[in-house]
């Protein structure tokens, strides 16, 4: 079930309205869980199993970790977690990948191996709730939360819908107490909650679906167009990946408000960064702070020298991009960022480069354009697909850009004006997009939502799956 779409608007305003009607947080907790499994079944009912499989996986393992009377016991039971989770995750998500690239490697040395491939299907949201638990008992582990006793609240934890399919990735340490206490209704929360799910739908329906539609068809064959289009193809894909991911991450905090929940923040303005390392630190938050505290960490962080930190980094990064999905364009794209993260940290000792990030423009263009590149490689369908896009940008083969559709291009450039003027208000306010409508009066808010949902409206034909649900 998609946030853009009638089913869910039902269903959640069913849920809204039962939710408070149930004083009993207990009660709220079951109406939740069932309308999660609802929400998910929607799509594929039979996998429904893995996140119950998952959720009593971790519930167990979580409470024999903190009763575990030695450390080698409290590591064996971890290393149980992490196969069992990484397990089912690499074999929904991996098999046919590394299947595909020893069957290549294969060939080369002249061996034709038979057909290994098998007709696996995705779950939608698999890497998200994967991770999600991990953090759960390798905080148990690290002595850093106790497990819960409530088998429920668990499995709400890890259900909750407002970010089961693509987040934020919620650590049990913020969620699942909010889950075991009682709630109320907040009226201020509601208005920020609403204000800021509307903002949600704006940056997907109309912003980011509306650059999809020129980015789509550039992508679909970047041979046979300029330097022109595929630079303007791929600034496009920039802040289209960017508001598709930022207004799904709207919807679910904002969301989540409306039920009494307080998600942590997804997105900082990330292309207002001065260097990639500051990028990672606003970009899809809860998924960078996650590979720094439980993978860069545990691999050493940046304990033991700096060679193994820049190993620490490169292998972080590169797994980052792995986990984003099974193709070697994700893993050069981690590559990318995982490089000029080891430059960066290379240079940071170096006044002048210290002094060419204070330059904020100049240290914001560099960063961008960085950015930019590696986006070739994450949009391309193919590895083959971004080399000759790239050869075609540095053909400087510039003339009039494809315009096809000339309405398509005109929607384009007046959306992203709008996306970039929510973001330059951001900016010079210094607020984030939760702290927007807390000034704001009831009837100011109220004309403010119902201009951006005619907004929403007139773009709504044109709408598309979010990007981050194939991840």
């Amino acid at each position: 079930m998609l946030f853009n779409s009638t089913e869910f608007l039902v269903l959640f305003v069913s849920v809204f309205i039962l939710y408070w009607i149930l004083r009993d947080h207990r009660h709220q907790n079951i109406l939740l869980l069932v309308s999660s499994y609802i929400f998910y079944a929607w799509w594929d009912w039979r996998f429904l199993s893995l996140i119950l499989i998952s959720s009593i996986i971790d519930y167990s393992i979580g409470s024999k970790i903190y009763s575990a009377k030695t450390n080698r016991r409290k590591k064996n039971w971890l290393l149980l977690s992490l196969i069992s989770n990484l397990g089912l995750l690499s074999f929904f998500k991996y098999y046919n990948f590394f299947v595909d690239s020893f069957t290549e490697l294969a060939n080369t040395f002249g061996w034709q191996p038979n057909d290994l491939t098998l007709n696996i299907i995705l779950p939608v949201g698999i890497s998200f709730y994967t991770f999600q638990t991990l953090s759960y008992t390798i905080d148990i582990y690290r002595g850093q939360f106790k497990p819960t006793r409530n088998f429920l609240s668990f499995c709400t934890y890890i259900a909750l819908f407002p970010q089961l399919v693509a987040g934020p990735i919620e650590r049990a340490s913020n969620l699942l107490p909010q889950i075991e206490r009682p709630r109320k209704f907040k009226k201020e929360w509601f208005n920020e909650g609403l204000l800021q799910i509307t903002i949600g739908f704006i940056r997907k329906i109309v912003i980011a679906d509306t650059l999809g539609v020129y980015v789509d068809t550039i992508y679909a064959n970047t041979g046979i167009y300029n330097s022109t289009s595929l630079i303007l193809a791929t600034v496009f894909y920039a802040f289209q990946i960017y508001f598709d991911f930022s207004g799904y991450s709207d919807i679910a905090i904002g969301t989540a408000k409306l039920l009494g929940f307080k998600f942590n923040q997804n997105f900082n303005l990330p292309y207002f960064s001065r260097s990639l390392t500051e990028f990672w630190r606003k970009w899809h938050m809860s998924l960078s702070y996650w590979l720094r505290d439980y993978l860069y960490i545990s691999l050493g962080g940046n304990r033991k020298g700096i060679k193994i930190t820049y190993r620490n980094l490169m292998l972080t990064m590169l797994l980052g991009g792995l986990w984003h999905g099974s193709s070697w364009n994700f893993v050069i794209w981690g590559g990318i960022h995982g490089t000029v993260l080891c430059i960066e940290k290379l240079l940071n000792a170096n006044s002048l480069f210290t002094s060419i990030r204070k330059i904020k423009f100049l240290g914001y263009g560099i960063t961008f354009l960085i950015v930019l590149f590696a986006w070739i490689f994450f949009r391309a369908q193919t590895f083959n697909s971004a080399i000759t896009a790239i050869k075609q940008i540095f053909s400087f083969s510039f003339g009039p850009p494809y315009i096809g559709n000339i309405s398509i291009m005109v929607n384009s450039i007046l959306v992203l004006a709008i996306g970039l003027l929510i973001d330059f208000y951001l900016k010079y306010r210094d607020i984030n997009l939760e702290e927007v409508g807390r000034d704001y009066t009831p009837y100011k808010l109220s004309f403010i939502i119902s201009i951006m949902v005619i907004f929403i409206c007139l773009f709504y034909s044109t709408s598309q799956n979010f990007i981050y649900f194939q991840f």
